[in-house]
């Protein structure tokens, strides 16, 4: 069996490529069809894990959620993690495999493109139907050379193409015209269709320009699909969290609970933080300055893939003095990842893995250390909390589902003039095996609160715990209604909402060509 096969590419980064796979995994999941999405290579900080315990992109782990499916490494073989300007980790079928510097780009497809077809082969071996994303433009000439994502894909799988723009960034006739322009004949010849995205207002505005813009590439529209904000589906890139100032839904009043997330220069995995958006007693806010940061509730310092390196920035920036301050005089601190890691006395990286600052000092919240090593941690886990005071009060013995992704050990550290380290997260099942290991410390008061457990805030008990402790601390009155979101349920919302706006008999036959 091979599968039928559609791909979506963009005229841009941010055009909405990721969620209109998401959509489209979810409609052909509803007709009864086994559907796997597909991404040779993603350029993000924002990963996740696959049951085997392997790291993939958070999209293509959201899109096979919208699928049904479980995520495999095939869906997204390559991934780059930007570690500096010009250089990223390179993780080839969820391991990392060195780094990969920018000069290294248009010789890469030597390299990688067997790993990638291998993957789209399987995949199209086991499933019903593959959709498949491009990433940024096809159209960036300078980089054609060594493509293994956009239209090499393409034409290795002769699959039809739908290029996706968005109006609500302005210039999206000119963005449309021009990449099928600077495409060759091969490749033109595989766009089957235009869609326009987040469009606001009357369609009846846009038909002269529908027109035009079918005539001068003969590509025919396959939809307009409006601007929404009441949908949740997680995003790919860390550029949105980084834009965002507050959670749209919060309430902005005396009772909100206002929490800070400190955007770092690397910041990673930075869903984490969305379950708190949408709380609505809830004010969350990005802070990229330290100016930005006021006098929260509660600080997040979140994860990221250069500790050392944002640790030094942060320092830089006045963004530090200001956790630190706060954290004196009593405002509650959660370090995730390398957050927990920036949180304690010191970092050494003897083997120059993430940065070359050799040995740097923490921000002396924890007393912990962590030591950077070879060995990856990439792992489903089962965790509980063993220490419920402070943030996590009432919360002792309660388990919830995470994942792990990180260098470097830390361990507790004795006899020193930094706070102290209490156990109070452990691991008790990892990839599926037992395990029985410490991942979370909190002071001794429970308020500074520190763990390598991504995905922690996405257990409503544990989540609603934290904001009922912190709302007690600081004399905030409310309760919260019962639990109504449902990751599928907005699945379901966005597949309707596409239907509605996209063709999906012309989609179909495309496909069927």
């Amino acid at each position: 069996m091979t599968a039928k096969i559609i791909m979506v590419q963009g005229t841009g980064s941010s055009v909405g490529k990721s969620v209109l796979v998401s959509a489209l995994c979810r409609i052909f999941a509803q007709d009864g069809l086994r559907v796997a999405p597909f991404k040779a290579q993603n350029m993000s900080l924002n990963a996740g894990v696959t049951p085997d315990g392997l790291e993939i992109g958070r999209a293509q782990l959201v899109q096979a959620e919208a699928a049904g499916v479980a995520p495999t490494v095939d869906m997204n073989p390559i991934l780059l993690k930007p570690e500096a300007d010009y250089r990223a980790q390179l993780v080839v079928m969820g391991r990392p495999d060195g780094t990969l510097d920018s000069k290294e780009y248009p010789t890469r497809k030597a390299r990688l493109w067997g790993v990638v077809t291998g993957a789209l082969d399987r995949l199209r071996a086991e499933y019903d139907v593959v959709v498949v994303e491009g990433a940024g433009s096809p159209a960036e000439v300078n980089l054609r050379q060594g493509d293994i994502v956009n239209m090499e894909v393409a034409l290795h799988a002769r699959s039809p193409v739908l290029l996706i723009g968005d109006i609500d960034k302005g210039g999206v006739f000119a963005s449309l015209y021009e990449t099928v322009a600077l495409l060759d004949n091969r490749e033109r010849a595989l766009v089957q269709g235009f869609v326009i995205n987040k469009f606001r207002g009357d369609i009846a505005l846009l038909e002269p320009g529908l027109r035009q813009i079918e005539g001068l590439t003969a590509v025919p529209l396959v939809g307009v699909l409006p601007y929404f904000h009441d949908i949740y589906v997680p995003e790919e890139d860390a550029a949105i969290a980084a834009q965002a100032t507050s959670s749209p839904s919060a309430r902005q009043d005396a009772e909100s609970l206002k929490i800070v997330v400190v955007v770092l220069p690397h910041i990673a995995n930075f869903d984490d933080f969305d379950p708190l958006a949408r709380e609505d007693s809830v004010q969350l806010k990005y802070a990229r300055e330290a100016g930005q940061i006021g006098e929260p509730d509660l600080i997040i310092v979140p994860g990221t893939k250069t500790t050392a390196n944002d640790l030094a920035y942060i320092r830089e920036t006045g963004i530090a003095e200001a956790i630190t301050k706060l954290a004196a005089s009593g405002t509650a601190l959660i370090g995730v990842c390398g957050g927990l890691q920036m949180l304690g006395a010191t970092i050494a990286d003897p083997m120059s893995l993430e940065s070359n600052l050799g040995v740097v000092q923490g921000l002396e919240q924890l007393a912990i250390e962590t030591s950077f090593g070879e060995e990856k941690q990439t792992n489903r886990v089962v965790a509980e909390v063993t220490h419920g005071r402070g943030l996590l009060e009432g919360a002792d013995g309660i388990r919830f589902d995470a994942y792990e992704i990180h260098m470097g050990e830390t361990h507790p550290l004795t006899g020193t003039g930094v706070r102290g380290a209490v156990p109070s997260i452990s691991v008790k099942t990892r990839s599926g095996a037992p395990a029985d290991e410490v991942v979370g410390y909190s002071s001794e008061d429970g308020w500074i609160l520190g763990s390598y457990t991504h995905g922690m805030f996405a257990s409503t008990r544990i989540r609603r715990l934290i904001l009922t402790n912190l709302a007690q601390r600081v004399g905030r009155s409310w309760r919260f209604e019962d639990e109504s979101f449902s990751q599928e349920g907005e699945f379901d919302k966005l597949a309707a909402l596409v239907r509605t706006n996209l063709d999906m008999d012309a989609i179909r036959a495309m496909m069927s060509r």
